[in-house]
Parts: structure tokens; C-alpha cells; sequence
């Protein structure tokens, strides 16, 4: 493999729009940690281009690469320190906490290729899903309604509904059931 000849697929608006965004980022977003400046940093992406409702929960702290690459329903949170690394698109639901120190990881290389060219796949994390602390969720995984994610889980397949699932490759622990 020779690297030199590596090529992405991202425009000069693309580089131009990271370079704005991160920016703004370190002026209007990261400085504004306090829970009354919530709806701030939620116009703050939406201003870049992100859907999300106005009752989401975005921390301060939260890195997200490409705003206009980020969905997410009511009621859900981004805790801090997480890293939302949306390359390709990330969705999440609504009612859904993805906790302290996570990274979502919507992108990767295909190694099987000489130019090992990016590859963009989507991440979904559907509607009552939490996401435990400092877990990895790979490129093009889906994860279904309910799902429990526990702390340190690395998740490089889909999680089905109501599942929980825990360890490295995570695997699923038990169904989730409601009282």
C-alpha cells in the first residue's frame, strides 16, 4: 500500500464549512457549559445545519465533526465528552442518552482497496436507547428501540430492540423488559 496517493472525497466547501464550524465551535458552542445556555448551543448546530429538536441536550464538551451530519429527536442527549465523529450521517431518536465519553464513529477506510479510500456509513440509534458511559459504536451499525449499550461495549454489528449488550466485540447480556 503506498499512502501517497491517498485521496478523500471531501470538497473545498467541506473544508471550508469544518474550518467555520470549528470555529464557531471554540467561540459560541464549547465556552457556553452551563445548563441555561442549552437551547444556545442547540441553535448553535442548527445554525450549521444539524436536525435536532429543541428539547435536546447537547453538552459543551461534546466534539461533533460535521454539524449538518447529525439528526436527533426530542428529548435526547450527547453527555459530556462525547465524540460524535459523523464523517457519514448519525441519527439518533428521540428519548435516547448516549453518555459520558462515547464515540460514534460514522466512517472508515476500505483496507481491501490500494488507495484505501474513505468509506461513509450511517449510524442510527433509535428512540429509547441508552448508551453507557465510554462505548465505541462503529460505522453502519443500527441500534434498535430500548437497546442498553453498557459501559465500555464495543458495538461493530446492530443491536436488536430491547436488547442489552456489553463487552468487546459487544454481544447481547440479556432482553430489556419494563415494569
Amino acid at each position: 500500500m503506498d499512502l501517497s496517493t491517498y485521496s478523500h472525497s471531501f470538497s473545498l466547501k467541506n473544508k471550508i464549512s469544518r474550518l467555520v464550524w470549528n470555529v464557531v465551535r471554540l467561540i459560541l458552542f464549547r465556552p457556553f457549559a452551563s445548563r441555561l445556555f442549552k437551547k444556545w448551543r442547540v441553535l448553535v448546530l442548527k445554525c450549521f445545519g444539524a436536525k435536532i429538536e429543541w428539547s435536546s441536550h447537547i453538552y459543551a464538551s461534546v466534539k461533533i465533526w460535521a454539524p449538518w451530519n447529525l439528526e436527533m429527536g426530542t428529548n435526547s442527549t450527547l453527555g459530556p465528552n462525547v465524540d460524535c465523529y459523523n464523517q457519514g450521517k448519525i441519527s439518533i431518536g428521540t428519548n435516547t442518552i448516549v453518555s459520558q465519553k462515547t464515540y460514534l464513529c460514522a466512517s472508515s477506510h476500505d483496507y481491501t482497496k490500494k488507495g484505501f479510500p474513505l468509506i461513509l456509513k450511517p449510524i442510527v440509534i433509535r428512540n429509547g436507547v441508552w448508551v453507557a458511559a465510554d462505548v465505541f459504536v462503529g460505522p453502519g451499525v443500527i441500534i434498535g428501540n430500548n437497546a442498553v449499550i453498557a459501559a465500555r461495549a464495543v458495538v461493530i454489528k446492530d443491536v436488536e430492540e430491547n436488547a442489552i449488550v456489553g463487552g468487546n466485540p459487544a454481544k447481547i447480556i440479556k432482553s430489556r423488559s419494563f415494569e
